[in-house]
């Protein structure tokens, strides 16, 4: 077997193994609190009917457009670096960035509604389960911007290329998987009865 060959066999996964153990882990941590508020909601289907007749399913959809498209621009931006393209990848980072910051304004104006009607983390079991997860996951969205902010610098001074990325995947991993979390949340959480 070449040398060549070898080593293409070795860049199966992108990224490091240190953040795929890492994402394992907080998927492991999201599905605890998505089984929680699946039981709970088997236990309380009523007070779950309830509380979700207080969500906006639009904002949680245009919530959702807005992290996918931003998942999407961060894809696009490893391709770009791939084919040493860092400055061109470093913009659509930030474009990416713009995207899940629709996300984050749309939820500030949900906290403020729910938490303004009286729907805070003690009302009921909906609600603080609805919380807890919601605020899991949102703490996760900005720890991912900084992380595309970062990767965005770093391309911008050419940190990245087609040799020297696997930074770059490991940063959109990590993203890709705030994505896949809130992929299965919205239709929990605002959809299933």
């Amino acid at each position: 077997m070449s040398t060549l060959s070898k080593k293409d066999t070795t860049q199966a996964l992108p990224g490091d193994l240190a953040m795929w153990i890492f994402i394992l882990a907080e998927l492991a941590a999201f599905t605890l609190f998505i089984l929680a508020f699946s039981v709970t909601q088997m236990l309380y289907p009523d007070m779950f009917t309830a509380g979700r007749a207080e969500l906006d399913p639009s904002t949680g959809f245009a919530m959702t457009v807005g992290l996918l498209s931003s998942g999407f621009l961060a894809a696009l931006a490893v391709e770009r670096v791939r084919v040493n393209k860092a400055r061109q990848a470093a913009v659509l980072i930030i474009a990416a960035i713009a995207s899940g910051m629709v996300y984050v304004v749309l939820k500030f104006s949900e906290y403020a509604h729910l938490a303004n009607a009286g729907f805070d983390l003690e009302y009921n079991m909906f609600f603080t389960l609805y919380w807890l997860l919601t605020l899991f996951h949102f703490l996760h969205v900005w720890l991912g911007l900084f992380v595309l902010a970062f990767l965005a610098w770093r391309c911008f001074r050419l940190g990245f290329d087609a040799q020297n990325r696997s930074g770059m995947e490991s940063g959109v991993m990590y993203w890709h998987m705030i994505d896949l979390a809130w992929v299965i949340i919205f239709p929990l959480v605002y959809l299933l009865g």
